[in-house]
C-alpha cells in the first residue's frame, strides 16, 4: 500500500555497483529500524543490512560485510543500500522492510512492513 517503496534495481556486470533506495513516506524515522532483505529463487529470505533510524547504527550479514553500506536520509525518509563489488550470487529479489522497533537486525519477524522488492541480477 506504498509504506515502503524500493527502487534502484537492475543488471550489472560483476564488479559492478549498485545502489537502492527505499522511501518510507508515511513512516516519521527515529522510532524503528529499516532492513534489507533478499530472495532468489528457492532460497529463503535473508537479511542482508539494518539500520537504527534514531541513532543510525548499523548491521550487516556476513555476506555484505565490506561490500554493502546502508545509510539514510531522515529528512527524506530514506534508506540507502549501496552495493559494490557485485557477485553473481548476489543476484536476487531485494526487499526493504520497516522494524516493528528500533532493533536492527536481520531477522524478518521483526519487520512489520515489506515492500515489493526490487530485482538484482548480477551476471556477465
Amino acid at each position: 500500500d506504498g509504506e515502503v517503496v524500493e527502487s534502484g534495481g537492475g543488471s550489472v556486470q560483476p564488479g559492478g555497483s549498485l545502489r537502492l533506495s527505499c522511501i518510507t513516506p508515511r513512516f516519521t524515522f527515529g522510532i524503528f529500524a529499516m532492513g534489507w532483505f533478499r530472495q532468489s529463487p528457492g532460497k529463503e529470505r535473508e537479511g542482508v543490512a539494518a539500520i537504527a533510524t534514531d541513532i543510525g547504527g548499523t548491521y550487516y550479514a556476513d555476506s555484505a560485510v565490506g561490500r554493502f553500506t546502508i545509510s539514510q536520509d531522515s529528512a527524506k525518509n530514506t534508506v540507502y543500500l549501496q552495493m559494490n563489488s557485485l557477485k553473481p550470487e548476489d543476484t536476487a529479489m531485494y526487499y526493504c522492510a520497516r522494524g516493528a522497533t528500533t532493533w536492527r537486525s536481520c531477522l524478518s519477524s521483526t519487520y512489520d512492513y515489506w515492500g515489493q522488492g526490487t530485482q538484482v541480477t548480477v551476471s556477465s
